[in-house]
Parts: structure tokens; C-alpha cells; sequence
């Protein structure tokens, strides 16, 4: 009798451990980039992105946000922070390393590039799913793309060429510096962060940044003019990568890397459009009422413009034909990825 007992008590014991369901692996994932988390990108992109991810695979998969470099080094550091897994994920500009990336620059060259942030981001996701994947195999990049128009903000109005001369301007890229210098300017190339201190302290006389990023550096208290280039093409444009460290991302579980596939490409370059065509007028019109001076070139002076940088282009193509690459060919498969994502797009 004391055995039968003991041994329905130990089939008793051992039956929660057969029929208990094993628990599903549960990833966070850490994100690092470098604006304030008051910028509109972490709020109306990378949020949201996150949240996104979150909510499709039911609280499984987590996406940590660290801004503004919480994680240590410099926003040049970021594309290789990714590559050697200090964070699992990042949100950089491939412009902060110049030369290393070729490829992605001649959507960065004057006058190639929408106003619009839809149509810049959608076409160089297609551009970089197609001709890209070599130049970014140390990461899985997750969405490629770039912003809207960018302006030049100043301590001093700028309506024509002349205007430019010896003003010292932040650039984000090489080829943003290239155009601003064949057009007179002083370019000065640091990251957005360093901007309000160099404005202080007379380091810099302005800088060229889309609107989204001008209030989370308070550039419109520091830059009282602003200058914007009419229609489409525009001036210039950065790039950016969302790129994911290769071991974490192979070693997800295959639904969980499933939901970050249906939230890569296409669908996160749509959502990362919102910061620039969404908030960037939100920001003018503030802007705006502040008082602040907002200055619309002419198109007669946009030609002379167009017609002044294109020595810029020219010699970024020779200098892609030097690295093996077919400039003409890639200047002009952008320009076709351009036109074809902004038919119809004011």
C-alpha cells in the first residue's frame, strides 16, 4: 500500500514537467544612436519602429533605445559598434566615415535627390537592396534610407550665391562639404551633436541640417535665417543606416527574426519618411512664428547653383571609375530610383 502511494505521488510530481509548456525565448535588443530623445527621429521613427516590433511579436522580441551615445564612443564609432555586437543595433550616417561607403554617396551629391523624405527613402531602399549588399556585409541592414530636403541655417541671410562666401558651415557628409565649398562657402564637417557648442563659441557661423533635427539642438535660437532651395532636386540630402549586428540577427529564433523581417526594407523606410515630411513643417511653422527669417531662392538662382556643383559630380564619378565602380551607371539608376518613387509627389 505505501509503495502504490509512493509511486502515485512521484507520477504526481512528475507530470507538471511533462505537460508544462516550455516558455518561449523571450530577446531584448539594444539601440543605440546619437540625437537627444527629445529628437523627432527617436520620437516619430524609432519609437514607433520599436513599438512595432514589440506589439507583432507579442512582447516577445524587445527593442532597447539608448540615445544620444548612452553606450559609449562617438557617432562615427556607431556602423563598427554594430559589426562587433557593443550594440545589437544602430542608426547612423554612413557619411560620418567618408570614403568608406561610395556606393550610398551618390544619393548625397548636389542636386540628385528629392525634397521630399517618402521619395528619398523609398528609393534608396530599392537602390540599396540591389547594389548595396556588398558595401554593408559587416552589418544585416535592416532599412536604408534618407531624409528630406536639407537647409541652411545662418547667422546671416543667404539669397544667392555670393551671400555663401566664407560663411563657415557645419556639413553632415563629404559630398554636402564638397557643394557648399564650390559654392563659396567655409564647410566645417562635425556630427549634430557638436553643433550648438561650435555655434557658441564662433567655430561655426550656421549649419545645414533638415528641419526635424533644428529644435532637439535649439538651432533656431542660435540661426536666425534660414534658406530653403526650391522643388526637386535639392541641394543635398544625408543617408542613414538602421544595421543590425549578423550573429544576433542569425541567431533569433526563426519567428522572431520573422517579425523584424516584415519591419525591415521597404516598411521601415515608409515609417522612417514620418520625422522629416510629417514634423519638418510642424518645425517651419514654428520656426516661422518665432520670427525668424525663412528665405525661398530663386529659380533663376537655383539654376546657377545646379550649374556651379556639378564639377562635384563629375569628379565623384571619376573617383568612383579610380575604385572600380561605375559612377556614371549608379548616378544614374539614382536618379531613375528618384523619379520613380516621386512621380506625383509635390
Amino acid at each position: 500500500m505505501q509503495r502504490r502511494t509512493a509511486l502515485a505521488l512521484g507520477a504526481a510530481l512528475a507530470l507538471p514537467a511533462i505537460t508544462r509548456p516550455a516558455r518561449a525565448q523571450e530577446v531584448t535588443l539594444r539601440l543605440h544612436h546619437f540625437l537627444p530623445a527629445v529628437s523627432n527621429v527617436h520620437r516619430f521613427f524609432l519609437q514607433p519602429w520599436a513599438q512595432k516590433v514589440q506589439q507583432e511579436s507579442g512582447g516577445r522580441l524587445r527593442i532597447q533605445i539608448f540615445p544620444a551615445m548612452q553606450l559609449g564612443g562617438a557617432p562615427p564609432q556607431l556602423f563598427d559598434q554594430a559589426r562587433d555586437g557593443v550594440a545589437d543595433i544602430v542608426w547612423t550616417l554612413p557619411g560620418t566615415t567618408p570614403g568608406r561607403f561610395p556606393r550610398i554617396e551618390v544619393f548625397e551629391l548636389p542636386f540628385v535627390s528629392h525634397k521630399r523624405a517618402i521619395v528619398n527613402c523609398l528609393a534608396i531602399q530599392e537602390f540599396a537592396d540591389s547594389e548595396l549588399k556588398e558595401e554593408f556585409r559587416e552589418v544585416h541592414p535592416l532599412c536604408v534610407w534618407g531624409h528630406g530636403e536639407g537647409l541652411i541655417h545662418a547667422r546671416r541671410e543667404v539669397k544667392v550665391m555670393e551671400d555663401l562666401r566664407g560663411l563657415k558651415l557645419r556639413f553632415p557628409s563629404r559630398l554636402n562639404g564638397e557643394a557648399l565649398r564650390a559654392l563659396g562657402a567655409a564647410p566645417v564637417g562635425m556630427p549634430v551633436p557638436q553643433i550648438p557648442e561650435a555655434m557658441s563659441q564662433g567655430v561655426i557661423d550656421g549649419a545645414v541640417v533638415p528641419w526635424e533635427v533644428v529644435p532637439s539642438i535649439r538651432l533656431q535660437e542660435m540661426a536666425k535665417f534660414h534658406t530653403e532651395i526650391p522643388g526637386s532636386p535639392t541641394l543635398y540630402i544625408a543617408t542613414f543606416i538602421l544595421g543590425m549586428n549578423k550573429a544576433k540577427y542569425e541567431g533569433l529564433p526563426d519567428e522572431l527574426r520573422k517579425v523584424l523581417d516584415a519591419n525591415s526594407g521597404a516598411a521601415a523606410a515608409r515609417m522612417a519618411a514620418v520625422p522629416w515630411d510629417e514634423r519638418g513643417p510642424v518645425v517651419e511653422a514654428e520656426v516661422r512664428k518665432r520670427g525668424n527669417q525663412i528665405t525661398v531662392i530663386s529659380e533663376a538662382e537655383k539654376a546657377r547653383w545646379v550649374e556651379t556643383t556639378k564639377p562635384v559630380v563629375d569628379t565623384w564619378v571619376a573617383q568612383a571609375k579610380e575604385k572600380g565602380l561605375d559612377g556614371e551607371a549608379l548616378l544614374a539608376k539614382a536618379r531613375a530610383l528618384v523619379a520613380k518613387h516621386g512621380a506625383g509627389v509635390a
